[in-house]
């Protein structure tokens, strides 16, 4: 029998995370929900090292919050057998393209996922985006990646395709 994976759960806030604030009526990034989320899956095999390292919409992240998550996902991927970034779709693939131009490449995947629509409502993307990160992280080669929508995207080249609602990648 071989040991559980040791995967780094890295937590930036971002849509996935947004909860219904009902005194103000409006969806933010007050609390986090991937601690709900991680509790309705059967992860078998993986033990979740959880990161919590910022709670923003990522159209708030800034030049240093992205060297921030950057520096985090590398250290974490000395320490760790895989990495998944949860993040905000808007700013995703700054984050993505950050990591690859780093001169130190990781020994291990890194993975950056996020959703159209928070885990909160119904007809949510996120348990999806989540689940399959999860299970890619742990076969895919060393690298950086963004999954979401049954998609593996390798960086560079990975954009969000705003007419269709998911990420794309520029072959050319």
């Amino acid at each position: 029998m071989t040991d559980k994976k040791r995967i780094a759960l890295i937590s930036t806030g971002g849509t996935i995370e947004k909860t219904y604030d009902e005194l103000h009526g409006v969806l933010d990034n007050a609390n986090s929900v991937l601690d709900v989320v991680l509790s309705g899956l059967q992860l078998g095999g993986v033990d979740i090292v959880r990161v919590p390292l910022l709670n923003k919409d990522s159209m708030e992240l800034t030049g240093q919050d992205h060297e921030l998550i950057a520096r985090t996902a590398s250290a974490m991927a000395e320490a760790h057998d895989g990495v998944v970034i949860v993040h905000g779709t808007d700013r995703l693939t700054i984050t993505g393209d950050l990591l690859h131009s780093l001169k130190t490449k990781p020994r291990v995947p890194i993975v950056l996922t996020g959703a159209m629509r928070p885990y909160v409502m119904r007809n949510t993307d996120a348990m999806q985006n989540l689940t399959e990160s999860l299970l890619a992280v742990q076969i895919l080669p060393p690298g950086i990646y963004c999954v979401i929508h049954n998609q593996v995207l390798p960086f560079p080249g990975v954009f969000k395709n705003r007419e269709r609602g998911t990420f794309a990648h520029n072959d050319g």
